[in-house]
């Protein structure tokens, strides 16, 4: 995969309201409350990084945020627009967009096919609707231009391709339905040294485009490069929000491991 070169933007986009505006959101799940009181912005153009230990409640608050989990308190709006229906067609509908770790690709189809699965072209041919492959060929192509991603050969099965041309496919697919926030569940895992660089420099090609991103991940280095500011999770409430200058990098490895305070 090869990207244009972008630059990172630190400081947040100034001055635009909220993109998502989450105020006492809350999770339980039975006897254990996965999330306390979360309050959350994000702006058009920012990247969060979401922070946390494992179980902290980093994956419940994304799937509050991308419909897949009801929340049990608080409210929620995107687009200065209260959310009261929550799941993830909806959330699709509003310009949520998830790629999760798994990407969920089909790996048997290629690189349009996988654009545009579940929301296929049609053309009529002697008066019966069939696929048309070749406008969504070109769409695809349109599309992965659009973020300066080259791949080769279209056509060839997403199965086959790099783990980084794999995160670009599901990039692409987000940005051309209209994504408004893409949140991205650790995308330079499992990743080689060149497409890491690349799918940090295609996080920060969207923040440019004006789409917010919220970022899982547990690289460090990943975080200063392109947050322009970083929340904290620790047992399902916020424990530390701020930029990369502000916070520091011991404050926030503290702040994961022990809490608000930094102490155990």
């Amino acid at each position: 995969m090869q990207t244009r070169t972008a630059s990172v933007q630190r400081e947040a986009p100034s001055g635009a309201p909220a993109l998502l505006s989450l105020r006492g959101i809350g999770k339980r799940f039975g006897a254990v409350e996965a999330l306390k009181g979360i309050d959350l912005d994000v702006y058009p153009g920012e990247v969060v990084a979401l922070l946390g230990d494992n179980g902290a409640g980093k994956s419940t608050l994304i799937k509050v945020i991308a419909g897949a989990h009801p929340p049990s308190g608080g409210s929620m709006t995107f687009g200065d627009q209260p959310v009261c229906q929550f799941d993830p067609r909806h959330a699709r509908e509003l310009g949520i967009e998830t790629i999760y770790q798994d990407l969920a690709l089909a790996e048997n189809l290629d690189v349009s096919a996988n654009i545009f699965l579940g929301r296929e072209m049609r053309r009529s041919r002697i008066g019966l609707p069939v696929l048309d492959d070749a406008r969504m060929r070109r769409e695809a192509a349109q599309a992965l231009d659009r973020l300066g991603i080259h791949i080769p050969d279209l056509g060839q099965a997403v199965g086959e391709l790099s783990g980084g041309q794999r995160q670009a496919v599901a990039v692409a697919r987000a940005v051309y339905w209209k994504a408004k926030l893409v949140i991205m569940d650790e995308p330079t895992a499992a990743v080689g040294v060149g497409e890491h660089e690349a799918i940090l420099e295609l996080i920060t090609t969207l923040a440019a485009s004006g789409v917010a991103v919220i970022l899982i991940t547990h690289t460090m280095a990943d975080v200063w490069r392109v947050a322009n500011r970083i929340v904290v999770l620790t047992r399902g409430g916020k424990a530390l929000e701020g930029s990369p200058e502000e916070l520091g990098e011991d404050a926030v490895v503290r702040s994961m491991l022990f809490g608000r305070q930094g102490k155990s």
